[in-house]
Protein backbone atom coordinates (compact mmCIF):
# COMPACT_ATOMS: atom_id res chain seq x y z
CA UNK A 1 0.00 0.00 0.00
CA UNK A 2 1.40 3.15 -1.21
CA UNK A 3 1.75 6.54 1.37
CA UNK A 4 -1.13 8.76 0.45
CA UNK A 5 -3.98 10.66 1.54
CA UNK A 6 -7.27 10.40 0.01
CA UNK A 7 -9.98 13.09 0.87
CA UNK A 8 -13.11 11.53 1.31
CA UNK A 9 -15.38 14.27 2.30
CA UNK A 10 -14.30 17.95 1.84
CA UNK A 11 -17.31 19.99 2.89
CA UNK A 12 -17.26 22.13 5.66
CA UNK A 13 -21.29 21.56 7.57
CA UNK A 14 -23.34 19.02 7.77
CA UNK A 15 -26.01 19.58 5.16
CA UNK A 16 -25.66 18.26 1.80
CA UNK A 17 -27.46 19.84 -1.62
CA UNK A 18 -27.31 18.56 -5.25
CA UNK A 19 -24.14 17.86 -6.28
CA UNK A 20 -22.78 19.33 -3.07
CA UNK A 21 -19.14 17.13 -1.84
CA UNK A 22 -19.73 14.94 1.36
CA UNK A 23 -19.07 16.52 4.77
CA UNK A 24 -15.68 15.93 6.55
CA UNK A 25 -13.58 12.78 6.27
CA UNK A 26 -10.21 11.61 5.22
CA UNK A 27 -7.96 8.35 5.14
CA UNK A 28 -4.22 8.21 5.49
CA UNK A 29 -2.03 5.32 4.70
CA UNK A 30 1.47 5.23 6.16
CA UNK A 31 3.65 2.57 6.34
CA UNK A 32 1.72 0.03 5.59
CA UNK A 33 -1.19 0.94 7.98
CA UNK A 34 -4.23 2.77 7.12
CA UNK A 35 -6.62 5.20 9.43
CA UNK A 36 -9.98 6.87 8.67
CA UNK A 37 -9.85 10.61 10.07
CA UNK A 38 -13.14 11.87 10.60
CA UNK A 39 -16.53 10.34 9.66
CA UNK A 40 -18.66 12.75 8.56
CA UNK A 41 -21.57 11.24 6.28
CA UNK A 42 -20.34 9.28 3.51
CA UNK A 43 -17.63 8.23 4.82
CA UNK A 44 -18.23 4.39 4.23
CA UNK A 45 -18.81 4.94 0.53
CA UNK A 46 -15.69 6.73 -0.05
CA UNK A 47 -13.36 4.16 1.55
CA UNK A 48 -14.95 1.71 -0.89
CA UNK A 49 -14.67 4.02 -3.89
CA UNK A 50 -10.63 3.99 -2.54
CA UNK A 51 -10.72 0.11 -3.34
CA UNK A 52 -10.28 -0.55 0.65
CA UNK A 53 -12.27 -3.80 2.34
CA UNK A 54 -14.45 -2.36 5.34
CA UNK A 55 -13.73 -5.91 7.26
CA UNK A 56 -10.26 -4.65 7.16
CA UNK A 57 -10.69 -1.23 9.19
CA UNK A 58 -8.94 -1.01 12.19
CA UNK A 59 -8.01 2.67 12.89
CA UNK A 60 -10.09 5.70 13.44
CA UNK A 61 -9.27 9.31 14.67
CA UNK A 62 -12.51 11.63 15.58
CA UNK A 63 -11.24 15.24 15.54
CA UNK A 64 -14.58 16.82 17.75
CA UNK A 65 -18.22 16.57 18.30
CA UNK A 66 -19.86 18.07 15.57
CA UNK A 67 -22.20 16.23 13.12
CA UNK A 68 -20.29 16.19 9.99
CA UNK A 69 -17.34 14.88 11.53
CA UNK A 70 -19.03 11.65 13.39
CA UNK A 71 -22.43 11.10 12.10
CA UNK A 72 -21.47 8.23 10.27
CA UNK A 73 -19.14 6.65 12.79
CA UNK A 74 -21.45 4.19 14.21
CA UNK A 75 -23.27 3.18 10.71
CA UNK A 76 -19.46 2.88 9.08
CA UNK A 77 -18.80 0.35 11.81
CA UNK A 78 -21.67 -1.52 11.51
CA UNK A 79 -21.34 -1.97 7.78
CA UNK A 80 -17.97 -2.84 8.69
CA UNK A 81 -19.41 -5.66 11.30
CA UNK A 82 -22.11 -7.19 8.53
CA UNK A 83 -19.30 -7.08 5.25
CA UNK A 84 -17.04 -8.77 7.47
CA UNK A 85 -14.67 -7.18 10.37
CA UNK A 86 -14.35 -9.85 12.64
CA UNK A 87 -10.76 -8.07 14.65
CA UNK A 88 -10.51 -5.48 16.48
CA UNK A 89 -10.83 -1.68 15.77
CA UNK A 90 -10.13 1.36 17.62
CA UNK A 91 -11.20 4.77 17.74
CA UNK A 92 -9.59 7.85 19.34
CA UNK A 93 -12.02 10.96 19.77
CA UNK A 94 -13.01 13.22 22.35
CA UNK A 95 -14.38 11.21 25.99
CA UNK A 96 -18.25 12.17 24.86
CA UNK A 97 -17.97 9.79 21.79
CA UNK A 98 -18.33 6.84 24.74
CA UNK A 99 -21.70 8.28 24.98
CA UNK A 100 -22.58 8.28 21.18
CA UNK A 101 -21.46 4.89 20.33
CA UNK A 102 -23.42 3.20 23.62
CA UNK A 103 -26.52 5.33 22.31
CA UNK A 104 -25.76 3.84 18.63
CA UNK A 105 -25.73 0.15 20.03
CA UNK A 106 -28.83 0.71 22.12
CA UNK A 107 -30.52 2.06 18.84
CA UNK A 108 -29.25 -1.27 16.94
CA UNK A 109 -29.57 -3.45 19.54
CA UNK A 110 -32.58 -5.21 18.06
CA UNK A 111 -30.73 -6.14 14.39
CA UNK A 112 -26.89 -6.88 16.29
CA UNK A 113 -28.61 -9.50 18.45
CA UNK A 114 -30.92 -10.90 15.38
CA UNK A 115 -27.17 -11.10 13.47
CA UNK A 116 -25.40 -12.66 16.32
CA UNK A 117 -27.75 -15.43 16.94
CA UNK A 118 -29.36 -16.06 13.18
CA UNK A 119 -26.12 -15.20 11.43
CA UNK A 120 -22.90 -16.15 13.97
CA UNK A 121 -21.50 -13.02 13.68
CA UNK A 122 -19.40 -12.21 16.63
CA UNK A 123 -20.56 -9.60 18.96
CA UNK A 124 -19.80 -5.88 17.56
CA UNK A 125 -19.42 -4.18 20.96
CA UNK A 126 -16.57 -6.48 21.62
CA UNK A 127 -14.45 -5.93 18.77
CA UNK A 128 -14.53 -1.69 18.81
CA UNK A 129 -12.76 0.31 21.64
CA UNK A 130 -12.96 3.59 22.61
CA UNK A 131 -9.90 5.74 23.52
CA UNK A 132 -9.95 9.48 25.03
CA UNK A 133 -7.50 11.83 22.87
CA UNK A 134 -5.25 14.25 25.21
CA UNK A 135 -2.63 16.59 24.38
CA UNK A 136 -0.49 15.25 26.86
CA UNK A 137 -0.24 11.61 25.81
CA UNK A 138 1.19 10.88 22.67
CA UNK A 139 -0.60 8.13 20.67
CA UNK A 140 1.46 4.78 19.33
CA UNK A 141 -0.80 2.68 16.54
CA UNK A 142 1.81 0.12 15.16
CA UNK A 143 4.24 2.21 13.06
CA UNK A 144 2.50 5.32 13.56
CA UNK A 145 3.28 8.20 16.53
CA UNK A 146 -0.01 10.98 16.71
CA UNK A 147 0.42 13.70 18.69
CA UNK A 148 -2.84 16.33 19.89
CA UNK A 149 -3.01 19.39 19.96
CA UNK A 150 -6.14 21.44 21.28
CA UNK A 151 -7.82 23.45 18.44
CA UNK A 152 -9.47 26.46 18.04
CA UNK A 153 -13.43 25.72 17.74
CA UNK A 154 -15.21 26.89 20.23
CA UNK A 155 -18.06 26.84 21.73
CA UNK A 156 -16.23 22.83 21.89
CA UNK A 157 -13.65 22.26 24.84
CA UNK A 158 -12.52 19.50 23.39
CA UNK A 159 -11.08 19.65 19.70
CA UNK A 160 -8.31 18.16 18.60
CA UNK A 161 -5.56 19.14 15.67
CA UNK A 162 -2.84 15.85 14.98
CA UNK A 163 -0.02 15.45 13.88
CA UNK A 164 0.59 11.74 12.40
CA UNK A 165 4.42 10.41 12.18
CA UNK A 166 5.24 7.40 10.62
CA UNK A 167 7.79 5.59 7.79
CA UNK A 168 9.68 9.09 8.05
CA UNK A 169 6.51 11.17 6.79
CA UNK A 170 5.00 13.55 8.65
CA UNK A 171 1.08 14.50 8.09
CA UNK A 172 -0.99 17.55 9.99
CA UNK A 173 -4.83 17.85 9.93
CA UNK A 174 -5.66 20.83 11.55
CA UNK A 175 -9.17 19.63 12.07
CA UNK A 176 -11.76 22.58 12.74
CA UNK A 177 -10.24 25.49 14.11
CA UNK A 178 -10.14 29.88 13.89
CA UNK A 179 -6.93 30.88 13.26
CA UNK A 180 -4.26 29.03 15.40
CA UNK A 181 -0.38 30.79 15.46
CA UNK A 182 0.62 27.69 17.41
CA UNK A 183 -0.49 25.55 14.39
CA UNK A 184 2.95 26.79 12.60
CA UNK A 185 5.01 24.69 15.02
CA UNK A 186 2.86 22.07 15.51
CA UNK A 187 2.97 21.15 11.79
CA UNK A 188 6.70 22.85 11.18
CA UNK A 189 8.06 20.84 8.09
CA UNK A 190 5.25 18.77 7.42
CA UNK A 191 4.73 16.68 4.28
CA UNK A 192 1.44 17.64 4.25
CA UNK A 193 -0.50 20.03 6.06
CA UNK A 194 -4.65 19.46 5.94
CA UNK A 195 -6.12 22.67 6.66
CA UNK A 196 -9.91 23.78 7.02
CA UNK A 197 -10.69 26.54 4.83
CA UNK A 198 -12.91 29.53 4.35
CA UNK A 199 -13.93 32.35 1.93
CA UNK A 200 -14.95 35.19 3.39
CA UNK A 201 -16.89 36.86 0.14
CA UNK A 202 -18.82 33.31 0.28
CA UNK A 203 -20.39 33.23 3.68
CA UNK A 204 -23.35 35.83 3.30
CA UNK A 205 -24.55 33.71 0.34
CA UNK A 206 -24.36 30.13 2.19
CA UNK A 207 -25.99 31.77 5.41
CA UNK A 208 -28.82 32.82 3.28
CA UNK A 209 -29.04 29.41 1.08
CA UNK A 210 -29.18 27.62 4.67
CA UNK A 211 -32.16 29.54 5.56
CA UNK A 212 -32.77 28.23 9.11
CA UNK A 213 -29.76 30.12 11.38
CA UNK A 214 -29.49 33.75 12.28
CA UNK A 215 -26.35 36.14 13.36
CA UNK A 216 -25.26 33.49 15.51
CA UNK A 217 -24.00 30.87 12.29
CA UNK A 218 -22.00 34.35 10.84
CA UNK A 219 -20.51 34.80 14.40
CA UNK A 220 -19.58 30.86 14.67
CA UNK A 221 -18.01 31.25 11.56
CA UNK A 222 -15.78 33.83 12.01
CA UNK A 223 -14.90 32.97 15.34
CA UNK A 224 -14.08 29.21 14.73
CA UNK A 225 -12.71 28.56 11.74
CA UNK A 226 -9.84 30.10 9.48
CA UNK A 227 -9.90 32.40 6.14
CA UNK A 228 -7.90 30.76 3.48
CA UNK A 229 -5.18 33.51 3.25
CA UNK A 230 -4.55 32.72 7.09
CA UNK A 231 -4.02 29.22 6.24
CA UNK A 232 -1.62 30.09 3.66
CA UNK A 233 0.32 32.04 5.94
CA UNK A 234 0.40 29.11 8.43
CA UNK A 235 1.49 26.83 5.67
CA UNK A 236 4.52 29.07 4.64
CA UNK A 237 5.41 29.99 8.16
CA UNK A 238 5.00 26.36 8.91
CA UNK A 239 7.70 25.59 6.36
CA UNK A 240 5.35 22.70 4.96
CA UNK A 241 6.15 20.85 1.62
CA UNK A 242 2.33 20.59 0.45
CA UNK A 243 -0.82 22.53 2.15
CA UNK A 244 -4.06 20.69 1.22
CA UNK A 245 -7.62 22.34 1.27
CA UNK A 246 -10.13 20.56 3.31
CA UNK A 247 -13.71 21.06 5.12
CA UNK A 248 -14.29 24.05 2.30
CA UNK A 249 -16.76 26.98 3.29
CA UNK A 250 -18.72 27.68 1.17
CA UNK A 251 -18.08 24.03 -0.56
CA UNK A 252 -21.31 23.98 -3.02
CA UNK A 253 -21.63 27.54 -4.03
CA UNK A 254 -21.50 27.75 -8.30
CA UNK A 255 -20.15 30.74 -7.61
CA UNK A 256 -16.76 29.71 -5.92
CA UNK A 257 -14.33 27.35 -7.30
CA UNK A 258 -10.61 26.43 -7.39
CA UNK A 259 -9.83 29.53 -8.84
CA UNK A 260 -11.21 31.64 -5.93
CA UNK A 261 -9.48 29.54 -3.43
CA UNK A 262 -6.23 29.60 -5.09
CA UNK A 263 -6.36 33.54 -5.37
CA UNK A 264 -6.71 33.70 -1.46
CA UNK A 265 -3.66 31.41 -1.08
CA UNK A 266 -1.14 32.25 -3.96
CA UNK A 267 -0.34 35.66 -2.51
CA UNK A 268 0.84 33.87 0.91
CA UNK A 269 2.12 30.52 0.05
CA UNK A 270 4.03 29.63 -3.17
CA UNK A 271 4.63 25.73 -2.58
CA UNK A 272 2.11 22.72 -3.53
CA UNK A 273 -1.78 23.50 -2.91
CA UNK A 274 -4.56 20.93 -3.06
CA UNK A 275 -8.05 22.14 -3.26
CA UNK A 276 -10.37 19.54 -1.53
CA UNK A 277 -12.22 17.83 -3.68
CA UNK A 278 -14.13 14.37 -3.04
CA UNK A 279 -12.05 11.43 -4.07
CA UNK A 280 -8.94 13.53 -3.96
CA UNK A 281 -5.83 11.19 -3.56
CA UNK A 282 -2.55 12.86 -2.64
CA UNK A 283 0.62 11.26 -2.71
CA UNK A 284 3.02 11.44 0.29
Amino acid sequence: MTDHLALLGTKGGPAIRHRSPMPTSSLLSLAGQWAVVDCGLGVTRGIVDQGLALKDLSLIFITHLHSDHYLELGPLLHTAWTAGLKTPVRVWGPSGLIRYWQGFLASMEEDIATRIADEGRPDLASLVSLHTISADTPITEGAWTVTAQASIHPPLTESWSLSVRAGGKHVVFSGDTAHNPAMAGFARGADLLVHEAMLAKGLAALQARIGNGDDRLMHHWLRAHTLAEDVARTAASAGVKALALNHLIPSDDPEFGPADWHRACVPHWSGTLHVGQDGLRIPL
